[in-house]
């Protein structure tokens, strides 16, 4: 059966994330906001990205979610606001990406979810994903 999420058999990247930059100092506003107002559930960031003060709610069906850096962290291109593809085969994308002449953008490493960044033709950053496992207490 073919889904509206596949093209010729293959299945079309997901959007996984937003990220968002915010003040520094500013989370316990951002989870009254988006928790407390909208009602999103919050969700625990991966331990290693933890020290950086990143508040992540889940937003919606899957793995869709809402990702606020502070503004302190926002110094290289791979930690830009962006918007993150969940893809199958991160590295057909890869060399898609590499053959069609644009950046790959290497990514500080999550365990289980390798990832790499690339600029649109409008020069908005773009992470794409593979999540293999549970990347959240690792």
């Amino acid at each position: 059966m073919h889904s509206r999420h596949e093209r010729n058999g293959i299945r079309l990247p997901r959007l996984q994330h937003v990220s968002l930059s915010i003040k520094d100092g500013s989370q316990e506003q951002i989870r009254a906001f988006y928790g407390g107002l909208l009602g999103f559930r919050e969700k625990e960031v991966p331990a290693i990205l933890a020290p950086k003060g990143l508040v992540w709610f889940d937003a919606g069906d899957g793995e869709m979610e809402l990702h606020f850096v502070p503004d302190t962290h926002l110094q290289g291109a791979e930690e830009s606001r962006h918007f993150c593809l969940e893809v199958d085969n991160l590295d057909v994308y890869r060399q898609k990406v590499e053959q069609a002449g644009y950046p790959i953008i290497e990514a500080d490493p999550i365990p289980h979810r390798p990832r790499f960044f690339t600029l649109d033709p409008s020069g908005n950053h773009v992470e794409l994903t593979t999540i293999l496992d549970d990347y959240r207490n690792v």
